[in-house]
């Protein structure tokens, strides 16, 4: 179910509401449509540009890309999202089951990264995600990808499903793709599970956040994804992220180019940590952050395995 914004009517009170009225406070939602878009990385600087090649490079020697913050030298050895200098990559196609907004009549050009920082006991992709299978492919080759769901599968987006712990491939091959001719939106489709420094290199490459939320408590989150911190990294992330691209915008035609959109799967006996996700949301992101209620939750990866030693 999609949260959906609304402009709120207005009516005249009649005078003995008057007070009542000027008491209350009406929240009217910011202009959402945009009548054309320009990427992001479009406009970056020629020294903006060398300063992002200069600060990929970098991640990649002393890597602190999640809160993981492993500090290996992804060129000689790998942390815990077992990927090392080279992303990874398990399927690159036209992907239609994303949110009507993202993936449109054409389909969203999704490339599916092998590994993960998280464990998720529940995870829907864990073949790619926990297995890690897949190619291995350089930024230059990954940015060719691009092209080619671009111009050959006419995608309205480029969406870098699981992004975090190759951030830095994933900031050079879209400035590889940009001297080839890329010109449709980023969608960074990530867990929130990122660190400020990562979410800082992908300022001005990524249009969309398109960003989980997955739990509130940190009970639950050691539990079901194996992170102690994950709540508050999520919470500090979708802020940065929110500060960097706004609300979720649309062409005329409902096709998001910019923003922020987040996703939240009810699992069960979690309900009430959803509810506290979203107060959070309302509260300290924005009340018109557009967010998804996802309820196809089905127990996949490790849900209900013994664990061993037991």
């Amino acid at each position: 179910m999609m949260a959906i914004r609304r402009r709120l009517a207005t009516t005249f009170p009649q005078p003995q509401s008057v007070a009542r009225a000027q008491a209350r406070h009406l929240h009217l939602a910011p202009p959402f449509l945009l009548d054309s878009h320009v990427p992001r990385y479009q406009t970056l600087s020629a020294r903006d540009t060398a300063l992002k090649r200069s600060k990929a490079y970098a991640h990649l020697r002393n890597c602190n890309l999640c809160p993981r913050l492993c500090g290996v030298n992804r060129y000689e050895t790998t942390g815990m999202c077992l990927i090392g200098a080279t992303a990874k990559v398990n399927v690159i196609a036209p992907h239609f089951g994303e949110e009507p907004c993202i993936q449109g009549h054409n389909g969203s050009g999704a490339v599916f990264m092998s590994g993960c920082n998280l464990r998720c006991v529940f995870c829907q992709n864990y073949d790619i995600s926990h297995q890690r299978n897949g190619m291995d492919l350089t930024p230059e080759e990954l940015g060719e990808w691009y092209l080619k769901l671009q111009t050959v599968g006419n995608v309205h987006n480029i969406n870098i499903v699981t992004p975090e712990h190759v951030a830095p491939q994933v900031a050079l091959s879209i400035l590889h793709a940009r001297e080839l001719g890329l010109s449709v939106p980023i969608v960074y489709n990530t867990s929130s599970f990122d660190s400020v420094a990562s979410l800082e290199l992908m300022d001005g490459l990524v249009d969309i956040y398109l960003a989980d939320f997955k739990v509130w408590e940190p009970a639950t989150s050691r539990r079901l994804l194996k992170s102690d911190d994950y709540a508050a990294t999520a919470r500090e992330s979708i802020k940065a992220m929110h500060a960097q691209v706004g609300d979720l915008c649309f062409t005329g035609d409902g096709i998001a180019k910019q923003g922020l959109l987040i996703r939240h799967l009810v699992m069960p006996g979690l309900e009430r940590e959803g509810v506290e996700i979203i107060k959070y949301l309302a509260s300290d992101v924005s009340r018109d952050c557009f967010v998804n209620i996802m309820e196809q939750y089905a127990p996949q990866a490790h849900v209900g395995k013994t664990t061993r030693g037991r």
